[in-house]
């Protein structure tokens, strides 16, 4: 089967993939900064560069660059529209833009009845201000869109917070705050892929954040019926096929869902459980394929 990769040929991830795909697949890298598209009355086309997106039988999403405002919604329409065609994505539209927006994943979190950290997005710095003490003036800010631990402080000061809530208002930015839970130095990030369920613990010793790109390290975990529950709500209350879910384990003994990552990573993930992660995904890729109305 040929699948569309919408991600940088250069990235891990990507050469992953090819390994995985062998002589089975053909694998086309297409970066996001070349999608065109067009509608016409005999129909419609989407492209990327000289590529046909309809021309491959599923889209893999591997990255969400960042854009302008208008770029990402570009992006998620031409997404959207060969859905409709008929071609699989992967993950639907729909779930990536859940997904991506830290807020509306929250929120979602929150409706399908999951335990989430206590939370206030604003504008203003007097709201902003507000709200730290609310949440008990120790809280973490992160940016709405973004991930790997990028952008993300904790704060326990209020010069501090008033300072930080200042220059973010200057930016332009949402003010996204999020009470800080006390928890034992590390969490579990489950890669969910369709109803397949992989988890590490990953552990920090010096840094409360514990991602492995912030030198957190990774350990094997086996997950009990009740996270592997958890993990499989989270993923269906943005919809995805695909998804990282991220649950910190804290100090009271609650289970908090952080955030459900709708482009995951798998390095860590696959080095540390010695799991062929890209041929789980290829695989998905087929049965969606298979699947499909028009196939």
């Amino acid at each position: 089967m040929q699948f569309a990769v919408l991600g940088s040929a250069d990235s891990w991830y990507f050469r992953d993939l090819e390994r995985a795909a062998e002589n089975q697949h053909q694998l086309q890298p297409l970066p996001f900064s070349t999608i065109m598209a067009g509608v016409e009355s005999t129909g419609q086309r989407q492209l990327s560069g000289q590529q046909s997106l309809g021309q491959f039988d599923a889209v893999l999403v591997r990255t969400m660059p960042p854009g302008s405002l208008e770029q990402v919604v570009f992006r998620m329409d031409v997404l959207d529209a060969l859905a409709r065609q008929g071609i699989p994505v992967v993950n639907p539209p729909a779930a990536i833009e859940a997904a991506v927006d830290k807020y509306r994943a929250l929120s979602r979190l929150q409706e399908a009845g999951l335990p989430v950290p206590r939370t206030i997005v604003c504008q203003g710095v007097e709201e902003a201000m507000e709200a730290f003490v609310a949440l008990g003036e120790d809280v973490v800010i992160k940016p709405i869109f973004g991930g790997e631990g990028r952008g993300i402080s904790r704060l326990s000061d209020r010069d501090m917070a008033a300072r930080a809530f200042t220059l973010l208002v200057q930016l332009k930015a949402v003010i996204y705050l999020q009470e800080f839970i006390p928890h034992h130095g590390h969490d579990l990030r489950i890669l969910v892929i369709d109803d397949q369920f992989l988890a590490i613990r990953r552990c920090s010793e010096t840094d409360w954040r514990t991602n492995i790109g912030r030198g957190g390290r990774a350990e094997a975990v086996s997950l009990d019926p009740a996270l592997e529950q958890l993990a499989r709500q989270a993923t269906a209350s943005v919809g995805a096929l695909v998804a990282g879910v991220d649950i910190l384990p804290g100090l009271d003994g609650e289970h908090y869902l952080l955030e459900v990552n709708g482009v995951p990573g798998w390095k860590a993930l696959a080095r540390t459980l010695d799991v062929d992660v890209a041929s789980m995904l290829l695989d998905l890729l087929v049965r969606q394929v298979v699947s499909a109305p028009c196939s």
